[in-house]
């Protein structure tokens, strides 16, 4: 029995002046109102890193670097894996075309956020790359 591979989808979590931004989705329904790290699908012959500076040109209009991966990965359904990177805002500001609504998110606050499940296993990382 063999299983299908998972479709890998990266999250980005751009880091700035110690907070993180966070992106709100408005679909689908049992998404909706809760927040993510905005990101997409691995397109094949793109890299992790490619995908999600072009995700993060699409969804937001604006330009990252990544500057390295959180530790392991997620379960998103049956079908897709998150991989969550840490990056820095090299061009522009973010401007929501996919979700309704982004903030930035302070190291304190992180556990106030509704995510979505499969970003959640990120914070702790994430919460120790943001300490001063």
């Amino acid at each position: 029995m063999t299983s299908t591979p998972r479709t890998l989808v990266v999250g980005a979590a751009i880091v700035r002046d110690g907070t993180v931004l966070a992106a709100r989705r408005t679909g689908p329904a049992e998404a909706a109102g809760r927040w993510e790290f905005p990101g997409g699908k691995v397109e094949p012959g793109e890299s992790p890193a490619e995908a999600l500076v072009r995700e993060i040109g699409e969804e937001l209009g604006c330009a990252i670097e990544v500057t390295c991966w959180l530790p392991g990965s997620a379960l998103i359904g049956e079908r897709h894996q998150l991989r969550v990177a840490c990056g820095v805002l090299t061009h522009g500001e973010p401007t929501p075309t996919e979700h309704d609504l982004v903030r930035w998110v302070s190291a304190g606050e992180l556990d106030d956020v509704d995510w979505l499940a499969p970003d959640r296993p990120f914070l702790p990382a994430l919460r120790e790359r943001m300490a001063p």
